[in-house]
């Protein structure tokens, strides 16, 4: 097991911030990897045009070989090369949410890794939006693969800490730069159709594509899990926590009705729920999602990650609309959720 180098880039010593940048860039195109910030989750980099480096990522991951990888790039100019064309619609989508939370799955020129793309004609890009992230791409000059550096199914790691505790010995280096913004993965919408398509929602929602084109957009229903995934987090389990997860009422009478009903099968009850829903109840463990949609999106994986066995027997989550922003939370939760080992019988409520 080798040591895994950590930077912090907190601090406000430019040079030394600076020197941490080049150290990881010259680690990428040597063909390790480097797990950054960006403004979704952290990401796990390697070179995505180096097959070997990429193929490191799905051995310190854990990751399923059919399960495709997105490009992260700096700008338009590095996005170019990797794609056969620039439709019209993609001009305009990057133009108004890039850099950002939203990936493009575009048609392949095939300049990265066949294990980047899975072998699919496409290639999923996007533009972060995240100082780290930028100079990382900028500094290295190449096409960094990056799925979320965390070990796969477990919940995405939006702090240093969390990268560390999955992946420590198993990379080459890990940048902190602190906790991220928006704290749920990207938005990854297929251009290569007669019409866009939502695969994975995200922060960049649907009604905000809508309005953007002025026309309809497409959400691609679950995936059948004996196909080959179009994009990241369509086929196989994510997010799980270490604790099982049952989505529960967003109603503080019922929501309580539930806990009763779990305490009385002598079960340790955690909530996990928006401050002003988490002041209405009472249970053993609770943990504050904060109180809006913004604060749920950025809070849901640090807080699912904080529920641990010796603690409680079981979660159970505030449920939300699943329009905008309550999407993507939903996407997510319901993963976990699919994922978690309650009982079936526990799983109408």
């Amino acid at each position: 097991m080798k040591q895994t180098k950590r930077w912090n880039v907190l601090h406000k010593n430019k040079l030394d911030n600076e020197k941490a940048i080049q150290e990881a860039a010259l680690l990428l195109r040597s063909g390790e990897l480097v797990a950054f910030p960006t403004e979704t989750v952290y990401g796990l980099g390697a070179d995505a045009t180096n097959e070997a480096a990429v193929a490191k990522i799905f051995q310190a991951k854990g990751r399923p070989q059919d399960n495709p990888l997105i490009v992260h790039v700096a700008n338009k100019n590095q996005l170019l090369p990797l794609i056969k064309e620039l439709t019209p619609i993609a001009h305009q989508l990057i133009d108004t949410f890039s850099p950002g939370p939203i990936t493009y799955i575009l048609s392949s020129r095939g300049v990265c890794a066949q294990n980047v793309t899975a072998g699919l004609p496409t290639i999923a890009v996007r533009i972060p939006n995240h100082k780290v992230a930028l100079q990382l791409l900028e500094t290295s000059n190449i096409p960094l693969a990056a799925p979320s550096a965390n070990i796969s199914g477990k919940p995405s790691p939006t702090t240093a800490d969390h990268v560390y505790i999955d992946l420590q010995g198993k990379i080459a280096g890990l940048i902190d730069g602190g906790a991220t913004d928006v704290g749920m993965e990207s938005t990854v919408i297929d251009l290569t159709k007669e019409r866009p398509v939502i695969l994975r929602p995200g922060a960049i929602t649907k009604e905000m594509i809508e309005n953007e084109l002025n026309i309809r957009v497409e959400v691609a229903p679950e995936q059948d899990k004996t196909s080959q995934p179009l994009s990241p987090g369509m086929k196989y389990p994510h997010y799980a926590p270490d604790v099982p997860l049952l989505l529960g009422p967003s109603s503080a009478e019922a929501l309580q009705q539930l806990i009763e009903i779990y305490k009385a099968k002598g079960k340790r009850v955690g909530i996990l729920a928006r401050e002003q829903l988490l002041a209405k109840v009472t249970a053993e463990y609770k943990v504050s999602l904060g109180k809006t949609l913004e604060d749920v999106g950025k809070k849901l994986y640090d807080a699912l990650r904080s529920f641990k066995r010796d603690d409680v027997d079981m979660i159970i989550c505030e449920t939300f609309p699943q329009t905008g922003l309550g999407q993507a939370i939903m996407n997510r939760l319901q993963k976990a959720a699919a994922t978690s080992n309650v009982l079936q019988e526990d799983k109408d409520f």
